[in-house]
């Protein structure tokens, strides 16, 4: 396993819409075991393939931060969503800006695991948010896209003086 670096913002793959996964190879499975890895390095909540440099629909969540009880979603689709609200959002591929973004509080998620295996789920709350968040980057989009576009220069501004 190793630790993979993390494509930040203006790199383009964080802008194109990844590629479904049609069959998972083993070369996908350690994919996966590094995104792993390297969110927990990088002290994330989640992770999706483009941000380490793969356009493919794979993403990593994990809102406890507990090492095994990790959602690994392959091929992930948004089935049903309901409620809203506004919370702070921050993405390793933007470091050290944050910002308020609305989403829904329900989602129900239709995605593939590690064998193969189509499942779906119900995530509220924090979990909610991350598949969102994550599968937003599989169809390259950035959470500072969903927020008012004033904000949002003021915020890539900010980014720009940083890196």
């Amino acid at each position: 396993m190793a630790i993979l670096k993390i494509k930040v913002y203006p790199d383009d793959i964080l802008r194109k819409k990844a590629l479904v996964v049609t069959k998972l190879t083993e070369e996908d499975k350690n994919l996966i075991r590094d995104m792993v890895e390297t969110m927990y390095a990088s002290d994330g909540v989640g992770i999706a393939a483009p941000q380490v440099g793969v356009s493919k629909r794979i993403f990593i969540a994990n809102p406890t931060g507990e090492k095994g009880k990790e959602l690994i979603a392959i091929n992930p689709r948004i089935l049903e969503k309901s409620g809203k609200e506004v919370l702070v959002e921050g993405c390793l591929s933007l470091p050290n800006i944050s910002a308020e973004v609305k989403r829904y509080k329900k989602v129900v998620l239709k995605f593939e695991d590690m064998e193969g295996k189509e499942k779906i789920i119900n995530a509220n709350g924090l979990l909610a948010r991350i598949i969102q968040h994550e599968i937003d980057h599989l169809d390259g989009i950035l959470f500072i896209d969903r927020i008012n576009i004033f904000k949002r220069l003021k915020l890539l501004r900010k980014l720009k003086r940083k890196i």
